[in-house]
């Protein structure tokens, strides 16, 4: 594993796992971090993983959570078009994180995660404009998401007719779409241009893992990944579910911010 401080990066002290000092996501995100000096960058050189490679050699690339530096961005854009699998902080926890067309990073999410392989992942979206060339938003559907959006809040949408030949060959009626609110999040969809794929971090038979703690996302999966983007502690997950798919809109889970219709 390597690990690397981009320029004006947040270096993190070792926190403990205890949630009371996340109950306001705000704080994750405080002013407070702006002022820590910044470290030294390093060079990278990891090369994802795909089929018959060796385990890839993962890269942790501390980044600002509010701020991310262009050169950690544009590494990890490189990871994800070269089929990579990311760790990356969103507002609802870390996240795994790949391109649509990157099969082989999504077998190693089934596998990781034990999951069945018609597992409906959901979809990572920079904007309205971006999820609904996936998901079809009638009208009752775009005012809940304009208003819910951006926010930990995954929707589950009827298919668009114009629908990516990955998602077709599925045979999927409907898509979980998120748009998220974590500027590193964000950035990230904006500078690969493409939506992007993603599954949570839970693990079986883990017990120790908090998905909002960037130090025990790492101890537990920074090995099976190619890139870590590390900005940090994040928000508390889980997402709340949003069904729209059926003649009235209903709310399948509230997450750690609650929504109301």
């Amino acid at each position: 594993m390597m690990r690397y401080h981009m320029a004006g990066s947040v270096p993190k002290s070792g926190n403990g796992h205890d949630s009371r000092h996340f109950s306001e996501s705000a704080d994750i995100l405080g002013s407070s971090l702006a002022s820590r000096p910044a470290p030294r960058r390093l060079a990278s050189s990891a090369r994802p993983h795909s089929a018959g490679m060796a385990a890839p050699v993962s890269e942790r690339l501390d980044t600002h959570p509010r701020d991310p530096q262009p050169r950690a961005l544009h590494r990890a854009v490189e990871t994800l078009r070269a089929g990579g699998l990311l760790l990356c902080p969103t507002d609802a926890g870390y996240a795994l994180v790949w391109g649509l067309d990157a099969r082989t990073a999504e077998e190693r999410v089934t596998r990781l995660r034990r999951l069945d392989t018609r597992h409906p992942f959901t979809v990572l979206c920079a904007s309205l404009s971006a999820a609904s060339r996936l998901g079809r938003i009638d009208d009752r559907a775009f005012r809940l998401l304009r208003a819910l959006t951006p926010g930990p809040v995954t929707f589950v949408l009827p298919v668009a007719p114009e629908l990516p030949k990955r998602f077709k060959q599925a045979r999927r009626k409907a898509l979980g779409i998120r748009i998220p609110d974590h500027p590193v999040t964000r950035r990230l969809l904006e500078t690969f241009e493409q939506p992007l794929m993603t599954s949570s971090v839970e693990l079986p038979d883990e017990d120790t893992l908090y998905s909002h703690d960037a130090e025990s996302v790492a101890d537990a999966l920074l090995r099976h990944v190619d890139l870590m983007l590390d900005a940090g502690d994040c928000p508390l997950g889980p997402t709340s579910i949003v069904d729209c798919t059926g003649p009235s809109i209903e709310i399948l889970r509230q997450g750690f911010v609650p929504v109301e219709l």
